[in-house]
């Protein structure tokens, strides 16, 4: 398309000429008149060989660039970004001029090309259609028309802007929006802001950003290479799909103490710069409607030593008077506090629970050995109302499936708990010698220093030798998310 013979007086014009043979469009777009701006975002390298002068003077290449954007606006995931983004740069070509003399967009398709290995379709990041137009630009046999050409390296200009920004956001936040797959959701999640979202336009070198923004995550590592390798069973594909997705949302503890309960391996870590210092066993909540166990993230502030044990309205209506319907001594013989309107009453048997309206009535256990919250429970703020705590039935713990309770996470070791919690000292002093005591009280310890709590939800977790195990999703969540993951991208916001 280019005479390299054309005769240029100037041996640093004869250079740019061999560059402009892969940049057609941007030589054109160099002879826009600039009005005085504050500083773009990203500086151009004006670049305005003579031979193209000619084509120039009958094309507004701004103009020409701004239609293709708005033809193609509704199928960017963030049109306003790339259309803030190209305004302060007076809608001059940025991506395709930097990249192609190096042939980093040859790279670019790779890496897109390759999105699998992190369980993301390539066809989220319109590869096919990068590949095609990289190819079309690239023929030096095409007997298309000049304005053809052109207007394949707008379009492609804007089909990278998209794709580098998605693909940047996928690895770095994921491709999901945790808090709209799911309603039992409410663990603090961080999402791509304008900021992260045009960061992609200030990479100079498009392998460098890509390898950093790699997961580096242990855990991300092993369910990657067992991505690999897995070429039989589209179950375990499925699942390790998800688990890459989940993964990548940024709601992980950034403490160097956390407790990490996973909800379908029926298990709890208290993990310590970086290192699993407690294992134990947990039961959580049936899947049923109002009793799954959430997902959440808060910080535990506090433990409540022979805890008193507000009894849900819920738990209330559907089986405590039940039970004294049957037993008019039923609240007697398991401690509970019958109130009326938030006063006590003293003869909760005279009450006829077959004709009572019951929704003024409110119930709390007492500390004791028939309470269901054992001798201690561990306090966190959330909209569920759940916690950590004891519990004096042991028998679901042989169980190998552990979902038995209302939503609320039964420990099996809490007293180990506590010690990691508090350590050593007198705080945890009274703790143990208030659990054991044969006349208890309730009473509240706060935590010297908070300690975050963070409920997820994992069905492949690899051990710490890198072998991952599998767990049943006994909420049914990988389906849902699955759903998710597999729509095109630009439907996920």
């Amino acid at each position: 398309m280019f005479n390299i013979d054309h005769p240029l007086k100037l041996p640093f014009l004869r250079e740019v000429a061999i560059v402009m043979m892969t940049c057609i469009l941007f030589c054109l777009s160099c002879t826009v008149k600039r009005t005085a701006t504050p500083t773009p975002l990203v500086r151009l390298n004006k670049i305005e060989p003579p031979i193209l002068k000619k084509h120039a003077e009958k094309m507004d290449v701004a103009a020409e660039f701004k239609k293709v954007f708005e033809a193609s606006h509704l199928t960017f995931t963030y049109p306003e970004q790339i259309d803030s983004f190209y305004k302060r740069n007076e809608f001059q070509p940025v991506l395709v001029s930097r990249f192609m003399p190096d042939n980093q967009l040859r790279t670019l398709e790779d890496y897109l090309g390759n999105a699998n290995v992190h369980g993301i379709d390539p066809e989220v990041f319109s590869v096919s259609r990068i590949k095609k137009l990289l190819d079309n630009y690239n023929d030096k046999d095409s007997r298309r028309k000049e304005w053809e050409v052109y207007q394949d390296a707008m379009e492609l200009e804007l089909v990278i802007a998209d794709a580098m920004i998605k693909y940047s956001n996928a690895l770095q936040f994921g491709i999901t929006d945790p808090a709209r797959v799911y309603i039992n959701y409410s663990s603090p999640t961080l999402r791509p802001d304008s900021m992260s979202i045009i960061q992609v336009f200030e990479v100079r070198n498009i392998k460098t950003y890509l390898d950093s923004i790699q997961p580096k995550d242990k855990q991300y590592l092993a369910l990657q290479k067992a991505l690999k390798s897995e070429k039989e069973s589209d179950s375990i594909y499925r699942t390790l799909m998800v688990n890459l997705e989940r993964l990548r949302w940024k709601n992980k503890p950034t403490a160097d103490k956390y407790v990490l309960v996973n909800i379908p391996e029926f298990m709890l870590s208290v993990i310590d710069s970086g290192k699993v210092v407690l294992r134990m066993k947990v039961c959580v909540g049936e899947k049923e409607v109002n009793k799954e166990t959430p997902q959440l993230s808060s910080m535990i502030y506090s433990v409540q030593v022979n805890p008193v044990w507000n009894i849900p309205q819920s738990i209330a209506s559907n089986e405590i008077i039940t039970y004294a319907k049957r037993n008019r001594y039923y609240f007697a013989n398991n401690d509970i506090n019958v109130y009326r309107n938030g006063k006590l009453v003293g003869d909760p048997e005279a009450i006829d629970w077959q004709s009572e309206e019951t929704g003024s009535y409110s119930f709390k256990q007492q500390p004791g050995e028939q309470n269901p919250l054992g001798r201690i429970k561990f306090l966190f703020n959330n909209e569920s109302s759940v916690y950590l705590h004891d519990t004096p039935t042991q028998s679901p713990f042989k169980q190998s499936i552990r979902a038995v309770s209302h939503g609320c996470v039964r420990v099996e070791q809490p007293l180990n708990l506590a010690y990691a919690l508090f350590g050593k000292g007198p705080k945890f002093d009274q703790i143990k010698k208030a659990m054991a005591n044969g006349y208890p009280r309730a009473k509240y310890i706060g935590l010297p220093l908070q300690v975050p709590v963070c409920i997820t939800y994992y069905t492949a977790w690899a051990d710490k030798k890198g072998v991952v195990h599998f767990y049943k999703d006994i909420y049914g969540l990988d389906d849902v998310l699955y759903k998710q993951v597999s729509f095109p991208f630009s439907q996920l916001y």
